[in-house]
């Protein structure tokens, strides 16, 4: 069995927004094991850089930049296309989380759900399709949420951005879908990362509930009952950028235990 065949991604360049931990991280790893070579972009270049050596020292490039700011993704992307070459798959998994009623909420909090993870991943997409165009080939996965494809109480701004998430990779779908560039979003439940570990530590500050009872709370509309792993979110993701997938477009494909349906 040649090494193409068994490593698919071999010649592939993928790019990871949000690559410095949790999610991000296990995307990287998963995408390496198929061989591809991949860029970690983050906003700070040391945790970015240091989880890149860590995990390749010739298949893993870091790049800066806040997803926010279109000219630095345009910056960032360009420095990861003079490294590796043009970009093939584009995971856009950075994203932020808070929570407030919708009666107490103030607008910061508003704009920066909305500026991270909806325009976030417009500016990645934006500047990476053009050349997906031109070569007729690309793979870009959104990382969603379950809060993207129905509705939870106090999350309301995250809510909305993911629910435009979903929203953006269904259009820009069926623009492309005569290119050979295939866009899906993974919508996930509560996962076992940093972000979920702050949520349960703020319950616990709010509530007074244990850590336990907080994680319990958490969980309570996934019918498996448990956070979901890092590496289930990175095998879908994945599978997504293989070959065998070329189909599957527009999708919000949930990673939650059976908590949607």
């Amino acid at each position: 069995m040649s090494e193409h065949t068994q490593q698919p991604l071999v010649g592939r360049h993928a790019l990871v927004t949000g690559a410095s931990r949790g999610i991000g991280v296990a995307i990287v790893q998963r995408l390496l094991s198929e061989g591809a070579k991949v860029t970690l972009l983050g906003r700070q270049l040391t945790k970015v850089a240091a989880v890149a050596a860590e995990l390749s020292a010739d298949r893993a490039y870091a790049v800066v930049a806040d997803v926010c700011d279109g000219e630095q993704m345009r910056t960032a992307i360009q420095d990861a296309t003079n490294h590796f070459g043009a970009i093939d798959i584009l995971i856009n998994n950075a994203g932020q989380a808070a929570s407030a009623p919708m009666h107490k909420m103030d607008d910061a909090l508003w704009h920066t759900m909305l500026s991270v993870n909806l325009t976030g991943t417009y500016h990645g997409m934006r500047q990476v399709l053009p050349s997906m165009l031109q070569r007729n080939f690309g793979r870009i996965v959104n990382i969603a949420s379950v809060t993207g494809l129905k509705g939870y109480p106090y999350i309301s701004a995250y809510s909305a951005s993911k629910h435009g998430v979903i929203g953006l990779t269904r259009s820009v779908a069926l623009e492309v879908a005569g290119r050979d560039i295939t866009v899906n979003a993974v919508c996930p439940g509560y996962t076992d990362t940093d972000i979920v570990r702050e949520t349960v530590n703020n319950i616990q500050a709010k509530t007074g509930r244990s850590e336990s009872e907080a994680l319990a709370a958490l969980v309570a509309n996934n019918p498996q009952r448990r956070l979901i792993r890092c590496e289930e979110v990175a095998n879908a993701v994945a599978w997504l950028c293989l070959p065998g997938s070329e189909s599957v477009t527009g999708q919000s494909i949930a990673i939650a235990g059976g908590e949607v349906m």
